[in-house]
């Protein structure tokens, strides 16, 4: 059993042996194998490069001879253009050379005639002077004098003649316009008419008793200096029996002392803190109903928008007067009136009543700063973008500026119509009784009157002329001359009608 099993061990062994030797012996012959096709691979390598080599050098000889046929025809082309426009500078050059010779010889020639006026011109003027002595010495006159006597013989040949046309021209404008003008100040004075109410330079306050009286004046008078400073008014206590009189040009300050002393009247505790207090209050409200009545006002003429500041102005003319007249009823009229004139004129009615609102802003500025209401009321309006008709019409209504369009003459016709409405203004004395000697004078300082007469609370002046020195013609020149006198010379409310009567009478005695 041991042999068998040795005999199986070693036959195993040799199998092993052998198999070995097999396996190694194969190996051996597939490496030599593989470098025989390596080599063989490597040849047809070598190949394949050297006819792509080959092959590209031959492509790339192919494009060089086609590129450089195309470049050698590029550049023949860019020779021929240059070549031509070489041909063309030379062209334009030898052009301008003639030109310019052409631009010396004319110059030449400009100087040579320039020289031969000049000569001219000289020799003209002395003739001329020669002429001139000639005629001075032939008619006794200098040439000034001559000159002076022509001018007045053309002007006075000349002023008939306009008297002529200018009549002429009046009377078709008159009947033409006429009608028209009648019927839209009709429609528009029926259609509105303002209320009035005569503002007074005082408020009277009625107390109950003598007592109250002690207590506004207070302690050494302390009270009544305090409300003094304060309300920027004048209180007068002892002057009327259970009275206080409270007296102020500014109606806006003085409304608001007399609502200031009511309250302290009601309140009972009077003393400079409590008076402070109750002044402060009572300025509030009126600040704040002065915005609400100007945007009542705003609201009810149709105005869309407008800067608050100066919706505060319109509710503060409330307390602002002109002439006896107010200004805030003043200022409705005129903008309802303006309105209905731009209306009928085929303007724009809203813009005229903006218009007419703001003509008159100004006033309600002129108690605290200095300067007319008529450029404070422009400064106002530029500074809050207000249109330029607005603005125009706050310079027109006094004469500043032209009206510039329909609405803005509307608010000067609506003005001079609500300033001259009876019983609308009460003016001082003395500033009437000036204004009236001021159109006299005027109308007495044109040659040929004999006589003015100021008439109609000087709403009218009736000029006399010498029949035998002012014709028909020339007494509706003169009409016209005196009137825009009047206008740059006066100031007045509403309109003036200047009447020139020319009468000729002949005498003579039966004896």
């Amino acid at each position: 059993m041991i042999e068998g099993f040795l005999v199986v061990i070693l036959t195993s062994a040799m199998t092993v042996y052998v198999m070995k030797k097999i396996y190694r012996a194969k190996i051996d012959i597939f490496i030599e194998q593989a470098k025989s096709k390596a080599t063989v691979i490597e040849h047809e390598a070598e190949v394949l490069l050297k006819d792509a080599q080959l092959k590209a050098k031959r492509e790339f000889e192919r494009e060089f001879k086609h590129a450089k046929r195309d470049y050698d025809e590029l550049f023949a082309k860019i020779q021929k253009k240059e070549k031509e426009l070489n041909e063309h500078l030379e062209s334009e050059l030898k052009t301008i050379k003639k030109e310019k010779e052409e631009i010396v010889e004319n110059n030449r020639i400009i100087t040579t005639l320039k020289e031969g006026l000049k000569n001219q011109k000289k020799t003209f003027e002395e003739k001329i002077v020669k002429a001139l002595k000639i005629l001075e010495n032939a008619s006794g006159l200098t040439q000034q004098e001559a000159k002076e006597l022509m001018l007045e013989k053309v002007k006075e040949d000349s002023r008939a003649e306009i008297a002529s046309i200018f009549r002429k021209k009046y009377k078709i404008a008159e009947q033409n316009s006429k009608n028209e003008i009648n019927n839209m100040f009709s429609q528009a004075v029926t259609r509105y008419a303002g209320e009035f109410a005569a503002e007074r330079l005082i408020n009277n306050l009625p107390i109950n008793d003598e007592e109250t009286k002690g207590k506004i004046i207070g302690k050494e008078g302390r009270n009544i200096k305090a409300l003094e400073m304060l309300l920027g008014v004048d209180i007068i206590i002892d002057d009327t029996p259970n009275t206080i009189t409270i007296s102020s040009f500014n109606l806006y300050r003085r409304a608001i002392a007399t609502k200031t002393i009511q309250e302290l009247l009601a309140d009972g505790r009077i003393q400079p803190a409590r008076i402070e207090e109750i002044y402060n209050k009572v300025k509030n409200e009126f600040d704040n109903n002065i915005l609400k009545e100007g945007e009542d006002v705003i609201m009810d003429l149709g105005i869309k928008s407008m800067h608050p500041e100066l919706i505060k102005l319109v509710g503060r003319l409330r307390y602002r007067a002109s002439y006896g007249q107010n200004a805030l009823a003043h200022t409705l009229e005129v903008a309802n009136l303006s309105g209905l004139l731009a209306a009928q004129m085929g303007g724009d009615p809203i813009l005229a009543r903006r218009a007419g609102l703001m003509h008159d802003i100004g006033k309600a500025l002129t108690h605290d700063l200095p300067g007319s209401h008529v450029d404070l009321g422009a400064q106002m309006c530029k500074r809050y973008n207000e249109p330029e008709t607005v603005i125009n019409a706050i310079y027109a209504h006094h004469g500043h500026e032209e009206p510039i369009n329909v609405e803005s003459a509307s608010v000067c016709a609506a003005d001079a119509l609500s300033a001259a409405r009876p019983g609308a203004r009460r003016e001082v004395l003395e500033s009437f009784l000036k204004r009236v000697e001021e159109v006299e004078n005027i109308s007495t300082s044109k040659t040929g009157v004999l006589n003015a007469y100021a008439i109609n609370a000087g709403r009218e002046v009736r000029v006399i002329v010498k029949a035998e020195l002012v014709n028909d013609d020339e007494a509706i020149l003169l009409a016209t001359e005196i009137a825009k006198e009047i206008e740059e010379k006066v100031q007045y409310p509403g309109e003036i009608k200047v009447n020139v009567i020319r009468e000729l009478r002949a005498e003579s005695y039966a004896r």
